[in-house]
């Protein structure tokens, strides 16, 4: 737990300063440079390209382009922070923390609250920002932003129910109490595919608990954070609470680092893949710091005989295609049961072909924007290939669009099996592969085969086997007839590798708090 006595004052004197990034200086710029090129024609006061540091917009030494993963154009260019701009952006957020974990609950609260407010005004030309950057589809960037709202209203609501407790003691002339304290300083690294829920969902958690955020968004959607902080501001979030550093993805890896092993920041919250998750736990070890992880998927889809086949069929569509099956709990495994299998894959393949629309994320029609770049369609290429090299038969879909190199068909596989590279790796696309099994038994141990467990799904009008299904699968959340699981109101997290803690929920703000037992004796 962080506590500003450990360093003997908020000024923490025994540590040397933060190198200053070469040119900059400390203060606000009073005309803070915006986005040019695909953004041009949105809000120009939410786009933001300087890094923000304890309450100012401040350049960089360095700036790298993002691009819109539909065209390709280059949507502006964003401060490219590194190691200096870092331990700059911590130290704030510790000199912060020393006056924020004071301020009482409710006034955190409407804070928070107030954040809210802002991001719902502002919600279409954030979804825009969104839409843009990741190339999701407009109405699923809508979708997105009211949900990260969501999280800053519910932990908005959480700030005021932190309690502790009153223990009773075999001793007459004691009491004992148990506290609840903020971490301190929290490093948030996030993701590209939920740019601004990815952050909400931790910040939220973490502001209301007391503590203060440095935040390193993704590489590829650095406007979407940068477009909150702006609203922070607006909203009279105090300076320090709120910082981020965008970087590049050459830089990321140092940036990455710094903040693990900062000796001022007390807890790492990080969402992405198992491989850089474990990454980031080698550099934490060093200092046991307080850690929480969102990590990789392989969600299993199981349809047993018993299930209404048009339920299976419309859950399977919303929890494989959303986001172009770019998401963390997106289904990855369908395993579907030998007398119910031809009517699913017959049903299945009609539904793609029918309600699927591939195109750029602000044209109406569209269902499925473009992967995030060419390296993710080439994941995607690689399973279908290999794939149909072992045995397998496309249905559907199978290649890339003709609408540019970012876009990849919706794809349904049948004749699957164990053995192929999209039975046992995360695909993250639109790649729907389908396994035919015979017993329950057999349909659990291919589900819990995997060394990841996020989210698992499974349709059945069996209640026994709902039941039996539900308590054996390995999974850290479980759809029961039911393709989308999310909601601000659940815990959110994976077993096995697929990361540690939860988020959401009145279990996230958990994750930014330590408990302290206090022996109150003499009485």
């Amino acid at each position: 737990m962080a506590t500003c006595l450990r360093l003997r004052s908020c000024r923490a004197p025994r540590l040397p300063p933060a190198p200053a990034a070469r040119g900059l200086r400390p203060r606000c710029s009073a005309q803070p440079r915006r986005s040019a090129g695909g953004l041009a024609g949105l809000s120009a006061a939410l786009l933001r390209t300087d890094r923000f540091v304890d309450g100012c917009w401040l350049p960089a030494a360095a700036a790298f382009p993002v691009h819109d993963p539909a065209s390709g154009a280059e949507l502006g260019l964003v401060a490219d922070c590194g190691v200096p701009e870092t331990r700059a952006a911590v130290r704030a957020a510790y000199e912060a923390f020393c006056s924020w974990r004071g301020v009482s609950a409710k006034e955190r609260s409407s804070l928070l609250r107030k954040w809210y407010d802002l991001m719902i005004q502002n919600k279409d030309d954030l979804a825009k920002i969104i839409t843009a950057e990741s190339g999701k589809p407009l109405k699923e960037a809508q979708g997105e932003v009211v949900y990260a709202a969501l999280f800053l209203e519910w932990f908005s609501e959480e700030a005021r129910r932190i309690y502790g407790d009153v223990i009773c003691t075999p001793a007459r002339d004691r009491r004992a109490l148990v506290l609840k304290q903020p971490v301190g300083v929290a490093a948030v690294i996030t993701p590209w595919n939920f740019p601004s829920a990815m952050i909400t969902r931790k910040v939220g958690a973490a502001l209301a608990a007391g503590c203060t955020v440095v935040v390193k968004p993704a590489e590829h959607t650095p406007f979407s954070a940068l477009a909150l902080a702006e609203l922070a501001n607006q909203a009279g979030i105090p300076p320090g609470v709120y910082n981020v550093i965008p970087c590049s993805r050459k830089k990321a890896k140092e940036v990455g680092e710094a903040l693990c092993t900062d000796p001022l920041v007390s807890k790492i919250s990080f969402t992405g893949s198992t491989a850089t998750g474990k990454i980031l736990l080698h550099h934490v070890a060093g200092s046991v710091k307080r850690v929480s992880m969102e990590l990789g998927g392989h969600a299993p889809f199981i349809v047993f005989d018993s299930a209404n086949v048009d339920q299976a069929v419309a859950g399977a569509m919303a929890s494989k295609f959303r986001n172009s099956g770019q998401t963390c709990v997106c289904s990855n495994r369908f395993l579907v049961q030998r007398g119910i299998h031809d009517s699913f894959v017959k049903k299945f393949a009609e539904a793609i072909k029918t309600n699927l629309h591939v195109g750029n994320g602000f044209e109406e029609r569209t269902t499925q924007g473009p992967l995030i770049d060419e390296k993710a369609v080439e994941k995607v290429e690689k399973h279908v290939s290999d794939a149909v090299s072992k045995g397998a038969t496309v249905v559907t879909g199978g290649k890339r669009h003709q609408l540019g190199k970012n876009f990849f068909e919706p794809t349904l596989l049948s004749n699957v099996t164990r053995d192929m590279l999209c039975s046992h790796e995360e695909t993250f696309g639109p790649l729907a592969p389908v396994i035919k099994f015979d017993t329950e038994d057999e349909a659990v141990a291919i589900a819990n085969a995997a060394d990841v467990g996020l989210a698992g799904y499974f349709y059945s009008q069996d209640p026994a086997q709902i039941w039996r299904v539900a308590e054996r699968l390995e999974v850290g959340m479980v759809g029961v007839n039911e393709g989308l699981i999310s909601s601000v109101e659940c815990p959110f997290g994976g077993v096995k590798q697929s990361g540690l803690g939860r988020e959401g929920s009145k279990y996230g703000i958990d994750e930014y708090l330590e408990l302290k037992y206090v022996c109150f004796g003499g009485l």
